[in-house]
């Protein structure tokens, strides 16, 4: 069941015995019940830290986050997250991987979540493979897997598909779109990727650098359901223009290129 999460004012500064460092800044974003919202911006703006506090896996400094309406702290069932790297136990096969998180469920009704699941994404016949025995992409389709048997009502995703081949990454794409499309979560997603982000989100939200803050959100206007072709249309390619030229703006100013390049 998917859910409307609200971050007002949220701040993070990490402290150290060499000084102090913020990393994000009066972030005010929300997040409907079931949309989709890529975030992306320059390295170093923030975007995974965000994701992780939303997670409940690391404190805000400041500012409030909310689950409908209701305030969200620690981590929770009802968020589901996937990293960019590869997160699987190693000693365990894909159904038992997808298993972990429903340890409180019977052992028979955690075995046929678990191969419900794994069936989602098209690895039912691999659940008894170990980690090993699966490609990147494979991987990933069981940790993805693993995050939707919560049920969760947000899926939190942190560049899940970076470490994939060009292909890969994009049946992957495909694959996301079509899950999100028949359950209708809520997705935040980060990613360096700006065709990425354009193909999958209904808004986009860019972050501005040193510290993070929400320079500018963007509607999606291209209609669904989606396919590649549509990445050659001229509402796309002047969106992709758009927000490169943001995001452009933002690493030169904050790494001296600005000042190379006059």
């Amino acid at each position: 069941m998917a859910a409307t999460l609200v971050l007002k004012g949220v701040e993070k500064t990490f402290r150290s015995r060499k000084g102090t460092v913020q990393a994000l800044h009066d972030i005010n974003l929300t997040l409907e019940d079931g949309e989709f919202v890529s975030v992306v911006g320059a390295s170093g703006c923030g975007k995974s830290t965000l994701l992780r506090i939303v997670a409940g896996l690391e404190p805000a400094t400041a500012g409030e986050l909310t689950l409908d309406g209701a305030p969200l702290l620690a981590a929770g069932k009802d968020r589901g997250m996937v990293f960019q790297q590869y997160t699987l136990y190693p000693w365990l096969s894909a159904q038992e991987n997808v298993e972990f998180g429903l340890r409180h469920l019977p052992k028979k009704q955690r075995a046929d979540e678990a191969r419900r699941f794994l069936d989602v994404v098209g690895l039912l016949d691999f659940a008894g493979n170990y980690p090993f025995q699966l490609s990147g992409g494979m991987q990933q389709r069981v940790a993805i897997a693993r995050a939707l048997a919560l049920q969760p009502s947000i899926l939190l995703m942190d560049e899940p598909f970076g470490a994939l081949d060009a292909q890969t990454r994009s049946l992957m794409q495909e694959l996301l779109l079509s899950i999100w499309e028949r359950d209708r979560l809520s997705v935040l997603f980060v990613t360096h990727d700006i065709d990425e982000a354009i193909f999958l989100a209904d808004r986009i939200c860019v972050l501005s650098t040193k510290p993070g803050r929400v320079r500018e959100v963007i509607d999606v206007h291209l209609p669904r359901p989606r396919d590649f072709s549509q990445q050659m249309e001229s509402e796309f390619l002047v969106l992709k223009q758009h927000v490169r030229g943001l995001i452009h703006d933002e690493a030169a100013r904050n790494t001296g290129f600005a000042r190379i390049l006059r």
